[in-house]
């Protein structure tokens, strides 16, 4: 078993450092990308944003949506029914809006997310004269100028879409809440300037004529997921997907462990529906990690039992832990920079995404080992089964 482990050792040590490495090279695109100019692309645009129910620090979110400087766009909030509890909220956040901002009552979902089904209702409504489609979540509070960043790269005509993604932190606090965010960061340092990037439904933006090519709406038939299924049809379309790093969305997110379990199960479930390989890329990595780490742990306290001292293959696994720590670093002072209004509560929590980052693994094997047992997913008090990426079974509501 020794010499396993030092076979799986010298494979996660190198897997570290050359992670390492790309955490590095994310730093430098986000400070390479804060001095840059976004340019002068500014079409009519039309912002979608899905609600359902009370969130904390709802009002104020929707609220940054109506709120960026940005010369010619409207808000469309789109709801399942007019008697969800969030749509008295959404229209006091259109009464005092100085941009054009309209509620569409999408209806309910026919063997398809919730979402999805607001997003498609609200695209089959838009009148004609808006060229771009920008999609943001209502958890998130982007800053005053992150639709001019988001949009200008598709001053590009043959660019399928410009996305970017979320940074969790803690609200109120807690253990659990840290674990969310840390298990969320390693997925914004997946995107970057590649081939392999895929849109994000709280943050993407994409031409019309371009969503229209791509038969989007066909794509979100069925499904639960929007972005993936979004991103599948910019990719069989063969179109392009620009990571917009600087407009990275912070979003307030807490959780207790039974919340952090749903919810990370749920995207792994849904990207083994959607993303099979990717998922399984993920599976065998973190496979390997967990195992090598205990592996080093087993073998360490077999030594002391039997009177040697094993230290030498502790300190080994801790070379593969402090490696995932020092990445985690990296993505905290990209945050900080990227985010400098959030600077106080990022250094506040800045173990969760240090010293949680050897942890984050662990918890991603479970989630794929969750794929592996079921497709049922809960989404915002919705019981779905994902029979297929355009088959979805509404189980309960």
């Amino acid at each position: 078993m020794l010499e396993v482990f030092y076979i799986l050792i010298a494979l996660e040590i190198l897997v570290g450092l050359y992670t390492l490495w790309e955490g590095v090279q994310w730093l430098g695109m986000a400070r390479r990308r804060l001095r840059s100019h976004p340019g002068f692309y500014a079409p009519r645009v039309a912002v979608i944003c899905p609600c359902k129910g009370i969130e904390p620090r709802l009002e104020q979110n929707l609220a940054a949506l109506t709120a960026f400087d940005y010369p010619n766009y409207e808000v469309f909030f789109a709801l399942a029914c007019a008697d969800d509890r969030a749509c008295e909220l959404v229209r006091r956040v259109a009464a005092k809006s100085k941009v054009p901002v309209h509620v569409v009552i999408a209806g309910p979902p026919d063997a398809c997310g919730e979402k999805v089904n607001n997003l498609r209702m609200a695209v089959a409504q838009l009148p004609g004269e808006f060229e771009v489609l920008v999609f943001a979540d209502s958890d998130g509070q982007p800053g005053r100028h992150w639709l001019a960043h988001l949009v200008a790269p598709l001053a590009d005509a043959e660019l399928g879409a410009a996305a970017t993604f979320r940074w969790y932190l803690p609200d109120r606090g807690g253990f659990w809440s840290a674990v969310a965010a840390a298990w969320n960061a390693p997925i914004a340092t997946l995107l970057g300037a590649h081939s392999r990037n895929f849109v994000w439904g709280g943050g993407t933006a994409i031409r019309r004529r371009v969503f229209d090519e791509i038969g989007a709406l066909e794509s979100w038939r069925g499904s639960v997921s929007d972005d993936l299924s979004l991103t599948g049809a910019l990719r069989r379309a063969g179109r392009p997907i620009h990571f917009v790093l600087e407009c990275l969305v912070p979003t307030l997110h807490d959780a207790d462990f039974r919340a952090l379990m749903e919810f990370t199960n749920r995207q792994i479930i849904i990207t083994r529906v959607y993303a099979p390989r990717l998922w399984a890329v993920a599976a065998l990595a973190h496979l390997l990690y967990c195992g090598t780490l205990l592996l080093g742990i087993g073998l360490t306290l077999a030594a002391w039992v039997t009177g040697g001292t094993g230290l030498h293959i502790l300190l080994l696994a801790l070379v593969v832990a402090l490696l995932a720590a020092a990445k985690g670093s990296l993505r905290l002072v990209a945050a900080i920079e990227l985010l400098p209004a959030w600077k106080e509560k990022l250094l506040a929590y800045g173990w969760a995404w240090t010293l949680l980052a050897p942890l984050v693994p662990f918890v991603y094997l479970w989630n794929s080992l969750a794929a592996v047992r079921t497709r049922r997913i809960t989404w915002r008090g919705i019981r779905y089964e994902l029979v297929s990426p355009n088959h979805t079974r509404i189980l309960s509501s």
